[in-house]
C-alpha cells in the first residue's frame, strides 16, 4: 500500500528512553506516512530516563535511522526540544545529520495561516518552579504505565482491545483536568501575543484540536499512551491521525556504522542542511 503524503506531520512525545515508549507503532507509521516536512515538537529522547538508567533497544535505533533516512531523501525535519530532550536547546539552528534544531518557530500552513510551535513544558508551572515535583510525577507516571503493560498484556490474553489505565488514571483526577485546561489557556494567550492564527504543541499527553477564543488549539498527543500524530494536508488543513496498526512483517532497518549511539546525543556540526 502507498503511503498518505502530507505536506506536513508534527510528532511529540515519543520518550524513546523510556521502556514505555511505543516505538514499534511510530515507526509502522512513518512507513505509511510522508511529508514535505516533518516537526518534531519536543520529547523525543527522554533525557531524563536515559540518566537514572540506560535503556535503548535496538528500535529506538530503527525510529532514529528512520527520520535521518527521511532526511537524507529531501524530508525537511525540524526539531523543538522539549523539557525532557532540553539538552539540545543549547544548540539551536545547529543540524544533526540534517535535522534542524531550534527552540520555537512560526510555521506558515498551506492556506496561509500561521501557528507558533512549541513543545509546551515553558509554561508547564510545575516544571518551571518545582523541578523536584516534576521529577516525583515522573516516576509516579512510570508506575501507571507499569500498570498498563500488564494489564494489556492480560487484555490482550482475553481478546480484548488495548485501554490505557495511566490515560484513564490522568483524566478521573480534577487536578488533571484543571492543569489541561490551563495549559490550554496559556498556550493560546502566548499565541495572541505572538500575533498568530493558532498554536501547535506537545508535553501533556492530550492530542487535541480545537478553536479557543479565536485562536486553534493543536496538541500533537504522545506515541506513549495514545500514538498520534498531527498531519497538514496541502490545502492548509489538519487531521488527527491514531496510529494502531502494526504490520508484522515490516521491513528491517537499513544497517548504518554507528547503531550503538543514538545520532541525536553525538557531537552536532553547524552548517548548512544538505539537500
Amino acid at each position: 500500500m502507498e503511503p498518505r503524503k502530507f505536506r506536513t506531520l508534527f510528532i511529540s512525545d515519543v520518550h524513546l528512553g523510556s521502556k514505555a515508549a511505543k516505538a514499534d507503532f511510530l515507526l509502522d507509521f512513518m512507513r505509511h506516512h510522508e511529508a514535505d516536512t516533518i516537526i518534531l515538537v519536543g520529547d523525543i529522547i527522554d533525557g531524563w530516563r536515559l540518566k537514572r538508567s540506560w535503556h535503548w533497544p535496538q528500535a529506538f535505533n530503527d525510529v532514529i535511522q528512520k527520520m535521518l533516512r527521511k532526511a537524507r531523501k529531501g524530508t525537511r525535519i525540524v526539531y523543538i526540544p522539549g523539557n525532557h530532550d532540553e539538552f539540545l536547546r543549547e544548540f539551536p539552528g545547529t543540524h544533526f545529520g540534517g535535522v534542524e534544531v531550534a527552540r520555537q518557530m512560526i510555521f506558515e500552513a498551506g492556506d496561509g495561516k500561521k501557528y507558533l510551535i512549541i513543545h509546551g513544558d515553558e509554561f508547564d508551572v510545575v516544571v518551571r518552579h518545582a523541578r523536584i515535583v516534576a521529577y516525583l510525577g515522573d516516576w509516579a507516571y512510570d508506575a501507571a504505565i507499569a500498570i498498563n503493560q500488564v494489564l494489556a498484556f492480560v487484555r490482550r490474553k482475553l481478546g480484548l482491545p488495548y485501554w490505557s489505565f495511566s490515560a484513564w488514571a490522568k483524566l478521573q483526577v480534577k487536578h488533571a483536568v484543571n492543569f489541561i485546561g490551563e495549559f490550554q489557556r496559556v498556550v493560546v494567550e502566548e499565541a495572541r501575543r505572538n500575533e498568530v492564527d493558532g498554536v501547535i504543541c506537545g508535553h501533556i499527553h492530550h492530542a487535541v484540536m480545537e478553536e479557543l477564543d479565536g485562536i486553534r488549539y493543536i496538541n500533537t498527543g504522545d506515541w506513549v499512551e495514545s500514538c498520534t500524530a498531527i498531519a497538514e494536508h496541502f490545502d492548509g488543513t489538519f487531521e488527527l491521525i491514531t496510529w494502531q496498526k502494526i504490520e508484522e512483517a515490516a521491513p528491517a532497518a537499513e544497517p548504518t556504522d554507528d547503531e550503538a549511539l543514538p545520532p541525536f546525543l553525538a557531537a552536532p556540526r553547524s552548517g548548512k542542511r544538505a539537500a
